[in-house]
């Protein structure tokens, strides 16, 4: 438990990123100014990503995972 009372579980600390490679992006963001922001990660790149963020979905017996890419935590190339 912390000081203000949240209480957090044993296995906080063992909750680690997952890894994975990018096989698709989109286009970007749209920016209010109506703009596409460009993408920070590429096809091929390794990336860590919070354990609980992706939905997965199966494409032709293929499951992928997606992911925003805010939930990127680092690019490990």
């Amino acid at each position: 438990m912390t000081k203000s009372g949240i209480v957090l579980p044993d296995t906080i600390a063992k909750e680690r990123p997952q890894q994975g490679e990018v096989v698709a992006v989109g286009e970007g963001k749209m920016l209010d100014s109506g703009q596409r922001a460009p993408m920070s990660v590429k096809v091929g790149d390794k990336v860590m990503f919070r354990k609980y963020s992706p939905d997965e979905v199966k494409i032709e017996g293929q499951e992928y995972l997606i992911i925003k890419e805010s939930d990127v935590v680092a690019i490990i190339n």
